[in-house]
């Protein structure tokens, strides 16, 4: 009866559609994690001064600010009406309001703060004497960079990518603001649960609930193994 159950909810249309949407986002945007989550963590772990700290507040806000808060804000800016949505509408023709990429924007601004903070971390605790000893030795920055520090963080990053992705699939208040909750289109996995305790269907959440559940217990049992062979 259960297992019914859970396949009956799973081949509706609307999940379906849910699951590819929120898949189609996190090929899109695990990429940006890792990209930009090591390039600011180095950032924000190697250098001080009066503009990185703004940057590391702007970076961590996310994790306090309301994010429907955050969503509404980000809705002012990037609405067509708005000097940064009209330039993006009419120069390159991407809408980034009730759109697929809001969804990517919304996923990529929940999750960057988690792995930005576990790149920064090692960078301090781990990287300062290897990096001054590169340069001793003559390496320029870059080489640096890629043959000393990324391989000495290596764990951190997937930990933190693994945590980052974990709260991108969960994220809900900025998407609903950017995507509009629209079926088929801008409404995720997580959105979904909400469309089904706001319909009354209880099992079909439960059963999504149980993805979301599954897949974050599979994340942190990684972010747990990879700790543990740090």
């Amino acid at each position: 009866m259960l297992l019914q159950t859970v396949c009956t909810v799973i081949q509706q249309p609307a999940t379906l559609a849910a699951l590819c949407l929120s898949g189609k986002a996190a090929l899109v945007v695990l990429p940006l994690l890792a990209l930009w989550g090591v390039i600011l963590g180095y950032v924000l772990g190697r250098f001080q001064g009066r503009f990185i700290s703004v940057l590391d507040f702007i970076i961590t806000l996310p994790l306090v600010f309301p994010p429907i808060a955050s969503g509404f804000i980000l809705l002012m800016l990037l609405g067509r009406r708005s000097i940064v949505g009209g330039f993006l509408h009419h120069t390159l023709g991407l809408d980034m309001i009730f759109s697929f990429w809001s969804v990517v924007l919304a996923s990529f601004i929940a999750g960057l703060p988690l792995i930005v903070k576990q790149v920064q971390a090692a960078i301090r605790r781990d990287t300062k004497k290897l990096i001054e000893s590169a340069y001793v030795l003559g390496k320029s920055p870059c080489t640096t960079f890629i043959q000393v520090v990324l391989p000495s963080i290596r764990t951190s990053i997937v930990i933190g990518l693994s945590l980052a992705f974990a709260r991108s699939l969960g994220e809900v208040g900025v998407t609903l603001m950017l995507g509009g909750n629209i079926s088929g289109k801008t409404n995720t996995i997580s959105l979904e649960v909400y469309n089904a305790v706001f319909t009354g269907e209880y099992e079909r959440a439960y059963v999504l609930v149980a993805i979301l559940g599954a897949l974050s217990l599979l994340l942190i049992s990684l972010t747990r193994i990879l700790a543990r062979c740090e």
